[in-house]
This record gives structure tokens, sequence and C-alpha cells, in this order.
């Protein structure tokens, strides 16, 4: 008996989930990937670890970028008066914490055998206060600082507000703004290559998911958590009180309604991640609390 049926041969682009891709586009972009990355590591005094700056980027650009983006900040959210009372108290925290960088710097990178860096002796340091219900602040490379006043009834001491301040000073000690521009480096070569490579929108997503399931958001944790320990030896070192910290950071978490995303979806550490580092770390603030703080001896 005759069949007429149509007969069914293999369409061209249905190979398989990665049966059109060009490799070997994905192969010369993990090597140049992998060469960047190995060609732009450099070790951290404070932390001991290789790290991964951009070697292009000098102190001076990377100081003109954080202006740049300060001013646009600053443009959009104008700062309250210099002679306000609470632009006076932040003002006051942070000077004792910037007073402390270097002692900290060196005392951290002699617990690594490293000498100390110094990076940010060139910081032009400079102190708002932004109007806002923001639970925030920030610190961009070279020094600019910003608090908003909604973290103020949140930190309700000013041993736990030095706590947040010296986090986000500790951001910009560690370069991590530098940092991440070289991770989005990164990520732009992989995005490049996967459009190059023949892959389809999916698996481009896919592709992305991965890295950063895999690499970023771990290294991003891992920023935060390098901030809260540099951050917390500096307010220690500043005479303010680091067993703050604790409670503090359980306020943060009641603060945002206790909602949270899985700690391997988040560039932060979960809550209970983060106070339990912070009181391991408890002991060794004590410990610069007393070395430091000239109020403590």
């Amino acid at each position: 008996m005759r069949n007429d049926s149509p007969s069914r041969s293999p369409q061209p682009g249905r190979r398989g989930l990665f049966g059109n891709i060009r490799w070997w586009v994905l192969l010369l972009a993990a090597g140049y990937a992998a060469f960047y990355f190995f060609s732009n590591r450099a070790v951290d005094p404070y932390t001991g670890e290789k790290v991964l700056i951009d070697s292009s980027l000098d102190a001076s650009q990377e100081k003109a970028l954080g202006l740049q983006a300060y001013q646009q900040i600053l443009a959009e959210e104008p700062p309250l008066p210099a002679d306000a009372p609470m632009s006076r108290d932040i003002r006051a925290i942070a000077q004792r914490l910037i007073a402390k960088v270097d002692v900290v710097e060196t005392s951290l990178a002699q617990e690594h055998g490293l000498q100390p860096g110094h990076f940010s002796r060139d910081f032009d340091w400079e102190v708002n206060v932004i109007q806002s219900d923001q639970a925030n602040a920030f610190c961009l490379p070279g020094g600019k600082m910003a608090v908003y006043t909604g973290l103020v009834p949140v930190a309700r001491t000013t041993d736990a507000m030095a706590v947040v301040m010296g986090h986000e000073i500790a951001h910009a000690l560690l370069r991590h703004g530098a940092q991440r521009m070289a991770q989005q480096k990164l990520t732009q070569i992989g995005q490049v290559a996967g459009a190059a490579s023949g892959m389809d929108a999916q698996q481009q997503q896919m592709m992305m998911s991965a890295m950063g399931y895999g690499y970023l958001l771990p290294y991003a944790r891992s920023h935060e958590t390098q901030a809260d320990e540099v951050g917390l030896m500096l307010a220690a070192a500043a005479c303010f009180d680091p067993r703050e910290a604790v409670p503090l950071w359980e306020r943060m978490g009641q603060a945002s309604g206790g909602q949270s995303p899985p700690e391997f979806s988040s560039t932060h550490p979960n809550p209970g991640t983060r106070i339990q580092n912070l009181q391991a770390l408890m002991p060794k603030a004590l410990e610069y609390r007393q070395k430091f703080c000239e109020q403590a001896k």
C-alpha cells in the first residue's frame, strides 16, 4: 500500500539545544576572559586576597568617576545644609572613622604579611546628608559619602550609625567599585561571545544566569562580608562600640519587612549569616578598640 504522508526530515536549526553554536567563538572568548582575569589580579592589603581590578584604571580615574556620580546624585537629591544639626553629627562620625583608616589598614595588612597601600590618602573626603526615607548610606570611590535621613531612626545610636558608615567607607577602601567594573567587563565579554556564537536569546540567558549564580553573586556577597569586617574594625578603632553591629543589623532586617531573597540569589549575605559573621568578629573588634581607641586606655 502506498503511503503518501510527507516524510519528516530534520529541520535545519533544530539540532538540539546547543547544536548550532559556533564553539570556536566561545573558546576564543573564554581564552580572552582568562587572560584578562589573570593579568589584572592584585593583592588587597586589607584582606590578603587576590582581587580583580583593571590595571588600566588608575586612582585619579577612579576618583573622577566617583565625583561625577556624586555630583549627579546631589543634583537630583539636594543635601541638607552643612550647618544642620544632623549634618554636623554625621560629619563628626565620619571624621573619627576617617582618622583611623591608616592604622586599621596597616594593622590588617600586617596580619596578612603585607605592606599597606594607603590608596585612600589621596581621597577628597566629603560627607553630606540627604533627606530621604531610605535607610541607606554610601561611599563612592574617592571618599564621596552620603547618609540618608531614613537611616537615623533605624540606627538609633551614634555607635550603630558609625558601624554603617564604617561599612560604606570600607567599600571605597577595598576598591569594590573598581572590582565591579572589572566584573562588568567579563560580563560584556560573555554577552558579546554569546551573540557572536549564534546562541539564541534563551541560550544567552541561560549562560548569563550561570555566570551570575556561579560567579557574580558570590563575589558581591564576599564584598559585603569584607566591608562588614573592615568597617567594624574602623568603628572600633574610632572608639565606637562594635557590639552595636548585631542589634543594628537585626533592626535593618526588620526595617526591610523581613523580606529577603534566598542567599544564593542575592548580592548580600542572609541577615542570619551576616549576624553570625559579625559575632565571630566581635573579639577582634574589641581588641582593635582596646588597641587604637585612646579613650579606652
